[in-house]
């Protein structure tokens, strides 16, 4: 017998699957979340008792984190927590959407540094599970980024120098596996090294408290070129790469002064050509990249060289630290999971408190898709959120009572099964925490 086609419009639909859960794999983030017991952080450390809305911290963050991981980019999207059988997975009671507003307008300047430490706390803990560095170098991209809103009632969105309507955060992320370490929002008209002194004096104590034991070296690029910034790092023994700006007079100078001869030749596409070349920059080594088109239309029309140049104080080669600080652009790939559909796509709040703590639970839930995957193995490649979520967390499934214990049935033949129980055994088989 020849197997029966049904026709889509002839399929009643019905909601009525109380035991449904739409994203099944909130089961292993969820576990995740308990080993590292992000709840208990939450309750300890956030002071916001008497607060309108301000009872119960940690099931209301945990809400907001587990939404963001499933792809929230509103508040009202936490409500697909609540729908089917999707919170028996969780441990956790979910809150409303109404709730969790309420909740994140209570948010003081004080409570979004003690959400802060929060983050840095769960840092400290999954690196002690086994993510961390260790001794090894551990190298740190900085960035900022502009989170575009709509409207004037975002309290603190400003044009910047980019034109655009919004907030400009400041963001640090660990380079091989493209954790966020550190992330503050700031006002849409900052500059883009506003506050980035402070910032890297309480990154460097964060990971000297998570456990970093090794050489750490961070990366910027030109908006963070700054004299006190360099005194900054030499304080703390924190080795640097920092794009300059190649047009600047003195930079300039400098660059003309290279010999042609210094030049040495690099990979760079069929019709361009790139040369690499060091200089001295006062008293610092200043390494240049230049480029220019070879294609012999195009050569007529910018015949010119293009340079490129950065400060570092770290030995090498030229042609190696230039590759090097060139991954620096490695840090768009976490800004990009930040913003593609979950978490920072949208700043909820018209309070700037509220989306200053919207932002420490995108920073929470982008880890946690990163730990989720990789936590306890060795690392291969950055993950990608978008991949973790398809492959890992949104899994249709039906929670059912099999002699008396609760089974969650997942799709047959889903093709990352084998994954999803390696994943799930590997975390369940963590310490829970102990304080």
């Amino acid at each position: 017998m020849s197997p029966v086609s049904h026709v889509p419009d002839r399929l009643a639909v019905s909601f009525d699957d109380e035991g449904l859960v739409a994203n099944a794999g909130l089961l292993v983030v969820a576990t995740l979340s308990a080993r590292l017991g992000i709840g208990r952080l939450v309750e300890s450390t956030l002071r916001m008792a008497g607060l309108i809305g301000g009872a119960g911290p940690g099931r209301k963050v945990l809400t907001l984190v587990h939404a963001i991981v499933a792809g929230a980019s509103h508040i009202d999207h936490a409500d697909v927590l609540r729908a089917g059988g999707t919170a028996r997975v969780l441990g956790h009671r979910v809150m409303a959407p109404s709730t969790l507003g309420t909740f994140l307008r209570a948010f003081s300047f004080g409570h979004v540094r003690q959400l802060e430490a929060v983050v840095g706390k769960v840092l400290a803990r999954a690196w002690e599970l086994g993510a961390g560095p260790g001794a090894g170098r551990l190298v740190i991209d900085v960035d900022s980024t502009i989170c575009e809103v709509e409207g004037k009632q975002k309290q603190g969105a400003a044009y910047g120098y980019t034109k655009v309507l919004g907030y400009h955060p400041i963001l640090a992320t660990r380079a091989d596996t493209g954790e966020i370490v550190h992330a503050r929002m700031r006002k849409g008209s900052a500059n883009t090294a506003r506050g980035v002194r402070r910032f890297i004096e309480e990154l460097v104590a964060r990971l000297g408290r998570a456990g970093a034991a090794g050489q750490i070296v961070m990366r910027f690029d030109s908006g963070f070129w700054s004299g006190d910034t360099l005194v900054v790092l030499a304080r703390h023994g924190v080795r640097y790469t920092m794009a300059v700006h190649a047009n600047h007079k003195a930079v300039a100078a400098a660059i003309a002064a290279i010999d042609e001869t210094a030049w040495t030749e690099i990979d760079y596409t069929p019709d361009g050509q790139a040369q690499v070349a060091e200089t001295d920059y006062r008293g610092r080594r200043l390494i240049v990249r230049r480029t220019r088109l070879t294609d012999a239309r195009q050569a007529r029309l910018w015949p010119d060289w293009r340079h490129f140049a950065f400060l570092t104080d770290l030995d090498g080669d030229p042609v190696n630290l230039d590759q090097f600080h060139r991954a620096h652009a490695s840090i768009e790939l976490a800004i990009r999971d930040l913003k593609e559909g979950a978490g920072l796509e949208h700043c909820p709040s018209g309070n700037f408190s509220a989306n200053s703590a919207w932002l420490q639970c995108a920073v929470l839930a982008h880890n946690l898709i990163r730990w989720t995957a990789t936590i306890g193995e060795p690392i291969e490649a950055l993950t990608v959120a978008r991949t973790v979520r398809v492959q890992l967390v949104a899994l249709p499934a039906r929670v059912v009572n099999r002699s008396g214990r609760l089974t969650l049935r997942l799709p047959a033949r889903w093709p990352w099964a084998d994954r999803f129980t390696a994943r799930l055994q590997s975390i369940r088989a963590l310490p829970a925490p102990t304080g």
